[in-house]
């Protein structure tokens, strides 16, 4: 084998490895709302989750808009670092009856926007987390959300989800209040009060199993790596074929004789 296509076979082997790595990141990198079950009539902290999928650029920005057939009564949100948000507090267009009392407006948007020279870079992401409330009595909600780069390209992600639970290619941030999340089928609806189940550990344990899949994975392409170097750069054993004009040298001893 030459030295040409073992290098050709190691690159080739790292750049399968990469995109084992990087297909099932990007398939799961969506803007995402967490928990994506709450009950109504209550208030429930919701967390918008944030992955910058661009490999250029980083997010600078996100606006989420809210229902206003059936509006939360109020919306505030928790301080992020780096970040300023501002909610958008508008007239409804038709007054809604919310716990008997007649709503004639209601939050419909907030905007999160990055301080200069913050971002969230590629491969990183964020979380935005907000307490909304009075929870509506209804379905299902969809929030629509607008994700911004630093280069000025915008996504949205404003796609509704179908009941078969094939998601689009930007769905939509969607609570399911009284209405079941498509993944549960045909189960009843599983509702969570105002504190929301720990989303730490279950991103932890993914995390982790995501970690050691990776590390795997890398040991394997710098274990290639060394192999393919220390073929190419292995020396030859010289011989006399080599030097046919050289006579063979007799071993001369220390002492001159």
């Amino acid at each position: 084998m030459t030295k040409h296509t073992l290098v050709a076979a190691g690159a080739a082997a790292i750049a399968a490895i990469a995109l084992a790595v990087a297909a099932p990141l990007a398939a799961s990198a969506h803007v995402r709302v967490d928990p994506d079950q709450a009950a109504p009539g209550g208030y429930s902290v919701l967390t918008f989750r944030v992955p910058t999928e661009s490999a250029t650029a980083g997010t600078v920005g996100l606006e989420v808009d809210f229902p206003t057939a059936t509006p939360f009564t109020s919306v505030s949100y928790q301080p992020v670092p780096g970040w300023s948000a501002t909610v958008t507090t508008s007239k409804l267009a038709k007054p809604v009856k919310i716990s008997g009392a007649t709503v004639t407006e209601a939050p419909t948007k907030i905007v999160w926007t990055a301080d200069p020279g913050v971002q969230i870079k590629p491969g990183q992401f964020q979380e935005f987390s907000i307490s909304a409330g009075i929870v509506p009595d209804t379905g299902k909600i969809e929030m629509p959300a607008i994700q911004t780069y630093s280069d000025g390209s915008v996504v949205k992600w404003d796609q509704p989800t179908p009941a078969s639970g094939e998601e689009p290619e930007h769905p939509a941030p969607t609570l399911y209040i009284n209405d079941a999340p498509p993944s549960s089928s045909k189960t009843a609806p599983t509702v969570v009060t105002s504190t929301p189940a720990p989303a730490a550990s279950i991103t932890a344990s993914d995390a982790i199993a995501l970690g050691l899949g990776i590390a795997g994975l890398a040991l394997a392409a710098i274990a290639l790596v060394v192999a393919v170097l220390g073929l190419v750069r292995r020396p030859r054993p010289a011989t006399t074929a080599e030097h046919p004009g050289a006579a063979p040298q007799s071993p001369t001893r220390e002492d001159g004789v």
